[in-house]
Parts: C-alpha cells; structure tokens; sequence
C-alpha cells in the first residue's frame, strides 16, 4: 500500500516537472499546504530577529567578560620581576617566610622559569628561582600565584615549591614538597 502511494506522488512530480509551462511548474511547487503552525513558527522567528530586545544593553556580566584582560607569558614574567624588584632590600636580598618551617629566608633572586601559565579564570602562576644569600648551589624554587580580576596582575600568594637538599652523588638539587595535578597542589610529605 505504501510503495503504491509512493508511485502515485512520484509520478504526479514527474508530470509536472515534464510540462513545458512555467505557471504548471510554479503551481506543482506550491501545491503542498502550509501549515499554520508553520507560519506561526516563521513570524515568532522573524519577531525575536527583528526585536527591540536583541539589542538590549549588556548585562553587567557581560560587560565584564568584554573588559576581561587576558595575560601572556611575557605579562606573567615581567609582573613577577616587577614584584620581585619591590620586595628586595638595598642589598638585593628577597625574604620570605618559610610557609613549611617557619624559617626566614634571605634569597637572592635568580631567574622567572617555565612553566608560567594561566591556572583558570583570572588566576596566573610563575614558577622562580631564588639561591640562599652566599651560597649560590642552594636554590629554591618559590612558587607565586597572581589575580588579574583588576585587570592587571598582583601576587596574592608565595609557596616554598622545592629546597635545597644535599647528596653525596648530586650535590646539591631542589627537592619537592609538593607537585601539581590538575593545577591543584598535591603535597607529597
């Protein structure tokens, strides 16, 4: 019964698609019924197109994802050296308290090093190097954290990555205290 139909439609398109008047072709073209709810479909589209309220003002959200600043290595260095050059005395020692032993730390500021990335949203790390005042084998590796929700970037927190510990094989090297899974810290002791 189905295939019947079928043929039946079919045939009816090939008639009028063979006939050699225009107004034949139009009229077979046209034959179908539209439907209301069709119609109905194509106006509300039309409407909300052509609304006043598609070009309403920006939400407040909005408006602060467009002025959102985006930083790149090179932002990320150059505000660590920044902060690095604010916070060192006339001898150009950093200090800093040891979050893990409570020790003072007087460092002397080597080098901004990779990775420096963003960690999400408007939260920037910097990975540094620092060696101990008069002693340049022992380096730590001070970790900082930045905020660039104000549209520039500023340190909001300084962790202890790894310290120098001796061996007789290495001599000195930078042991972990912690490592990063899914930019989270993971202590390992």
């Amino acid at each position: 019964m189905v295939a019947k139909l079928l043929r039946q439609k079919n045939m009816a398109a090939n008639q009028c698609l063979q006939s050699n008047e225009r107004s034949s072709v139009n009229r077979c073209l046209f034959r179908r019924p539209i439907s209301a709810a069709w119609i109905n479909g194509l106006l509300a589209g039309l409407l909300i197109l052509f609304s006043p309220w598609s070009t309403a003002e920006p939400t407040a959200e909005a408006s602060s994802q467009s002025l959102a600043v985006k930083f790149y290595v090179e932002d990320i260095k150059s505000t660590m050296e920044a902060y690095v050059a604010s916070k060192i005395d006339a001898d150009d020692i950093f200090y800093l308290k040891d979050d893990r032993t409570g020790e003072n730390l007087a460092l002397k500021f080597v080098m901004v090093h990779d990775p420096v990335r963003q960690i999400r949203g408007d939260i920037y790390f910097a990975c540094t190097d620092f060696h101990v005042q008069g002693d340049p084998e022992k380096i730590y590796d001070i970790d900082f954290w930045m905020d660039g929700s104000s549209g520039e970037l500023k340190v909001y927190d300084t962790k202890v990555h790894k310290e120098p510990r001796s061996s007789l094989l290495y001599g000195w090297y930078k042991h972990p205290r912690y490592t990063f899974v899914n930019d989270e810290i993971e202590y390992l002791y």
